[in-house]
């Protein structure tokens, strides 16, 4: 067995590393996991095409995988797969899948698909019952807040938040 030097094996670990899309944990909500190829797992596996448009949770499965932007995508059937590959900004969570109260408040927190509304066509996820409660009390200047946040805390890591 030959052994390489270890300025080349840290050079070949370091490019693995670079290669791989390290903004997908900055931008996009992936607390729940990773899949086997290395690719965050978005909104709990959870569809995002039945939550964005009925506002039900249905597991996704594993079988029916979209990747977008570094990041997994599970969906309950091939239909609701190919529906967010024609169009995933549709289906999207916004603020990638974080908290939606939490980021008008300039912090970056789980979004869990249980608690989530619909406002104008875009999915918001919130980080538990009580957060969704408050949230509820002024969803108007909630989303507005976290519309002008998001845009200066997008590409900070959660820690620095």
């Amino acid at each position: 067995m030959r052994t390489l030097p270890i300025g080349f094996a840290l050079a070949i670990a370091l490019s693995a590393s670079l290669s791989a899309p390290a903004y997908a944990v900055d931008e996009y909500n992936v607390t729940n996991g990773y899949t086997l190829d290395g690719a965050g797992l978005g909104v709990h596996g959870v569809d995002t095409v039945v939550l964005s448009t009925m506002n039900a949770v249905a597991p996704g499965e594993a079988s029916h995988a979209v990747v977008h932007d570094g990041v997994a995508y599970y969906f309950a059937s091939e239909l609701t797969a190919e529906r967010f590959k024609s169009d995933p900004e549709r289906y999207l969570p916004q603020y990638g899948g974080f908290c939606a109260y939490a980021v008008a408040l300039g912090k970056k927190l789980d979004g869990d698909p249980r608690y989530s509304d619909i406002v104008d066509g875009k999915l918001y996820l919130f980080v538990n019952a009580a957060v969704f409660q408050r949230y509820l009390a002024d969803k108007e200047n909630t989303l507005r807040t976290a519309e002008e946040k998001w845009p200066t805390i997008k590409h900070s890591k959660v820690e620095d938040l």
